[in-house]
């Protein structure tokens, strides 16, 4: 039996988005600074979602020390991003394809943003699994 609980494929999951989000805000800043004439406005709600979400990837890191989780390995091909980790003594790995990637990169971003995600969230999916 695998000791590997939800929390902690969470937390790697986290771990696997999270950095391509920030990632897609420091691209999209670049693009509004190059097209828009006022990207003052823009760039700070975007720069203030940033902060928010880099402290949030600091507490995945944290919860990784306290959990004992380490991915030594991630692969990205086309289909998708393939993270090898150890957890507690177990070795595991998470794949998350693209087209899951990009739906929940945008509900991310919407939620860093201070903007309303609650069209997105299924009632029917129990409360411990919607943070999968």
């Amino acid at each position: 039996m695998i000791d590997i609980t939800l929390a902690d494929q969470a937390l790697i999951k986290s771990h696997i988005i999270l950095p391509r989000v920030l990632s897609a805000f420091e691209r999209d800043i670049a693009l509004i600074n190059a097209t828009l004439k006022t990207p003052g406005p823009y760039v700070d709600a975007i720069a203030e979602a940033q902060r928010k979400l880099t402290a949030d990837i600091y507490e995945v890191r944290k919860g990784f020390r306290t959990r004992g989780i380490k991915v030594y390995e991630e692969v990205t091909d086309g289909d998708g991003v393939t993270a090898r980790y150890k957890c507690r003594g177990y070795q595991a790995e998470m794949r998350i394809r693209w087209s899951m990637m990009t739906a929940e990169a945008g509900v991310l971003m919407r939620k860093y943003l201070g903007l309303n995600t609650d069209q997105y969230v299924d009632p029917t999916v129990p409360e411990r699994l919607r943070g999968l």
